[in-house]
Order: C-alpha cells, then sequence, then structure tokens
C-alpha cells in the first residue's frame, strides 16, 4: 500500500533550524576564533600561547560539547520541559563568549570553554527532540533532519567566513562579542517561537503532551516493554556504527593537510596561478551539506511515497557508511596514480564530494531514527547517546592517524575502506532482522499491544489498590 508523505511542515520546525543556524554561527566561529587567538601573539592581539595549549583548548571545546548534551538529556527527559532549557543553554553561551571577548589569560579561555559546553548540553539534543515531536507523521522525519543539517551547516559556513573577514578587520576580541549577541539574538527568537511549537517541549519528556491528561500519570509509571527494549538497543547499536563512521570521517581532514598539502604536498593545489587554500576543503563540505540537505530530503520523501517504500534507517546507516569507504579508495587510487608527481586536484574534490554524501545521509538520520523510536521518557537521553558517539569518535582519530603514519599511506586508505565497507555489508546482510525489533509484524505487535496494556491496566489497578488502602487507613485512624 502506497503511503501518502507530504512536504507540509509546521511552522515550529523552521523556528527550531533557524535557532541551529544561529547557535552553529557562533560555535564554529568562536571555535576556529579560539584556536588562533589563544596561539597570536599579542602584539597580534592574541593571547601568545603556544600552539599545543591552542589545540588542547579547541579539542576539549569540541569533546566536551558532545558529551554534556547526556546530561542536559537528563534534565529534560525527567526534570524540566525541554523548551526552557534552550534558552538558558544559550545564554551561557554568550556569556562564555563574552569572557573570551574580555579574556587575558588560559582561565578565562578555559571558563568559556565550560560555559559553552554546559550550554550546548542544554541546547542540542534538546532543538532536536523537539523537531521529532512537532512531526504526528512518523515518515516525514528522514526529510525534516536533512534539512534541518543544510541549516546547521548554512549557519557554520556564514560564521567562518564572515567572522575570518571581521578578525583581519576588527581583531579576535570583536569577533567573540559578535558571537555573544549572535546567541543573545537566538535565545530571543526561541523565546518569540514559542507559540509555535505547539506542546513541545513544555513538559519532560518523560510526560507525553499529546496524551489524555487522565492517562499520563498512569503512562508515566509504566515499565519499559520489550518493544521499547529492543529499540533502545536499536539505537545503542546504531550509535557503535556512527563511533566508527566519525572517526573514518574526523580522521579525513588529516591527510588533506599533512598529505596532500604541507611542504612535501602529494596533491597539486594550484589552478593557473592561483593557489587554493587548503581551508577550502572545509567550504566544500559546508556548501555541498547545505546543497544537498533539501535534495537528499525531497528524495526520501519521494522513496517514502513509492509502491516499494523508503529503505529502512539500518540500510541508510549502511549505505552512509559505504560512501564513506568508497571516498578512501578515491584516496588510495590517487597515491597509486601519482606515482612520483603529484595528483590532481579533482581528487581531493570527488573525495570531498563522496565523504559528505556518506554524512548527509549517516548523520541527519541518526537523529530522525530517534525521534521514531526512542521511548518518550527516554528521547533526548537517547539523542545525546547518539552525540556521545561523536565525543569518542574525537577523541581516537588522533591516534589512530598517528598509528597509521609507519605504514605505506595507499595501503593505509585501501584498509580504512576495507573496514567501512565490511562494516557496511555486515548492518545492511542484518537489516531486516534489526527493523523487526523496531518495527515489529502484526503478531509480534498484538503481542506488545496486549502486553502494553496489560502494565497498563495492572499498574492502574495497583495505584487503585493503594489509593483504597490510603482511604481505609486514613478512615481507620480517625475512627481510632
Amino acid at each position: 500500500m502506497q503511503k501518502n508523505v507530504t512536504n507540509k511542515r509546521p511552522a515550529g520546525f523552521y523556528a527550531a533550524c533557524i535557532a541551529f543556524s544561529f547557535e552553529r554561527f557562533a560555535f564554529y566561529a568562536a571555535k576556529w576564533l579560539m584556536t588562533v587567538f589563544v596561539a597570536a601573539t599579542i602584539m597580534d592581539g592574541g593571547l601568545g600561547l603556544s600552539t599545543g595549549e591552542a589545540a588542547r583548548m579547541s579539542a576539549n571545546l569540541v569533546a566536551f560539547t558532545y558529551l554534556l548534551p547526556l546530561f542536559g538529556g537528563y534534565i529534560s527527559d525527567y526534570l524540566i520541559g525541554a523548551r526552557y532549557l534552550i534558552p538558558i543553554g544559550l545564554v551561557l553561551m554568550g556569556v562564555g563568549y563574552l569572557l573570551a571577548w574580555k579574556a587575558e589569560s588560559a582561565g578565562a579561555i578555559n571558563a568559556m570553554v565550560i560555559l559553552v559546553s554546559i550550554g550546548t548540553g542544554l541546547f542540542k539534543s534538546q532543538n532536536n527532540a523537539i523537531i521529532g515531536r512537532l512531526f504526528k507523521d512518523k515518515t516525514q522525519l528522514d526529510a525534516a533532519y536533512s534539512t534541518q543539517y543544510s541549516f546547521v551547516n548554512i549557519g557554520s559556513f556564514i560564521g567562518t567566513t564572515i567572522i575570518g573577514i571581521l578578525a583581519a578587520k576588527y581583531g579576535y576580541r570583536f569577533c567573540f562579542l559578535v558571537c555573544a549577541i549572535i546567541v543573545f539574538i537566538d535565545a530571543i527568537w526561541y523565546i518569540a517561537n514559542y507559540k509555535n511549537f505547539g506542546n513541545a517541549g513544555k513538559k519532560p519528556f518523560k510526560i507525553n503532551e499529546n496524551a489524555d491528561p487522565n492517562e499520563v500519570k498512569n503512562e508515566e509509571k509504566v515499565p519499559l516493554t520489550k518493544l521499547e527494549k529492543n529499540r533502545i538497543f536499536a539505537i545503542i547499536l546504531v550509535s557503535f556504527f556512527s563511533i566508527i563512521f566519525w572517526i573514518f570521517w574526523y580522521l579525513a581532514s588529516l591527510p588533506v593537510l599533512f598529505h596532500w598539502a604541507g611542504e612535501t604536498a602529494a596533491a597539486d593545489w594550484t589552478i593557473g596561478s592561483f593557489e587554493v587554500p587548503t581551508a577550502w576543503f572545509d567550504s566544500l563540505n559546508a556548501i555541498l551539506c547545505i546543497i544537498l540537505g533539501p535534495i537528499l530530503g525531497a528524495y526520501w520523501t519521494k522513496k517514502a511515497n513509492s509502491p516499494k517504500g523508503d529503505f529502512n534507517m539500518f540500510q541508510k546507516t549502511a549505505l552512509g557508511i559505504f560512501l564513506l569507504g568508497l571516498s578512501y579508495i578515491v584516496f588510495g587510487s590517487a597515491e597509486i596514480a601519482r606515482g612520483t608527481g603529484q595528483a590532481s586536484l579533482i581528487w581531493i574534490i570527488v573525495f570531498g564530494i563522496l565523504l559528505t554524501l556518506g554524512e548527509m545521509v549517516f548523520s541527519p538520520l541518526g537523529n530522525s531514527f530517534i525521534a521514531k523510536y526512542a521511548p518518550p521518557q527516554l528521547i533526548t537521553t537517547m539523542m545525546s547517546v547518539w552525540v556521545l558517539a561523536v565525543f569518542f569518535s574525537g577523541k581516537s582519530y588522533g591516534a589512530i592517524y598517528d598509528f597509521t603514519q609507519q605504514f605505506p599511506f595507499d595501503k593505509v586508505m585501501f584498509t580504512i575502506a576495507a573496514i567501512a565497507i565490511i562494516s557496511a555489508a555486515i548492518l545492511w546482510f542484518f537489516s531486516g532482522k534489526l527493523q523487526r525489533l523496531v518495527e515489529p509484524d502484526a503478531a509480534d505487535r498484538a503481542e506488545y499491544e496486549k502486553l502494553h496494556n496489560t502494565e497498563k491496566k495492572e499498574n492502574i489497578n495497583k495505584k487503585s489498590i493503594e489509593t483504597e488502602e490510603t482511604i481505609t487507613f486514613e478512615s481507620d485512624d480517625e475512627n481510632n
């Protein structure tokens, strides 16, 4: 039976996406700013510290902004509605950037790292989770999160481009002030759009805001069902494959900087008399993400409307990892093709296209998968598990790259490609069985609904008995 998947999206979706653009503008701009500001000499307007210290601070910023969403997720799942945490997180980021604006020592920059990390922990997973709650038709989520990913990259691309220009003209400190103003505006923007979010994020996610108010209290007490436990297992499994993906994705920039570029560059970065800046490799990634987001979003919608239906999440995850593997085949092939000379820049461009295509298939759909299948009371915690996978990847890829330096470059590239492609093949092969964990057939669903209803009734009866016992006890106490 063909499903009708509409392209119409709620206004709150675009409000949340624009909030991501503002926040990523400030974050990626500040990440670059912090690294160059710390290492720049005092005469050049920096702190005059070592490049090693700058690198460590930059690594801490990346690592902890992927770790703290796990704790922020617990707060929004169980304690406070996500929509109220998001502006608080943005304000904390803004205060952090203000500290960097007036920084005179490493301590102020470390304080910025702490505040921005905490602020990100209250913003990132919460905003993703609210987007997921805005859609009643869950078949729209793959397309929606692909579009959201484009908004993220619009912010990062504009932020790094504009801040680079402003830093040259007005200095680093002024740019930190700009980042602070941007996130303060973002906080105001988010609050002004509360009405467009409906009930999403008003209450902790353990409470289903769309449920019958008379049943909410009882729903909170129902333990996780077998289906929900299976879905949690599936999310953790996909997050494991996410670690593999992001290790190789982050590692990709190192060969670009240290093998294909540099003093003994293995690639020719000139076009005529113009030398292409290596920083444009990151710009290529951002621009492609912006372009591919709506295209892939439209493709997933068309695929979902087709008679055969869409790929399942496990197949899409496998496809993303497979494309990543293909990109490393390009690097290995370029090394062989160049012989003793320099490789054409076309090899780098093709690598970047495949790398970004793999990212756009893999990354946005993780949020969609979790929004569809995470138990309501654990939605931002599960979002944060997905984000936490990037934390482990970020801490690993540098050491892995150092280890590979003792082996021939082409063999390393082909080995990474083989690991990625084999991982993708395994995931694709088991995708049907894994999909049945999260989307059981009719018999399994009937059993689940029977179990779920039984658990609800038992919980209600238990609550009723406890209430009757309390009334009886109070009555006896009054008689005594």
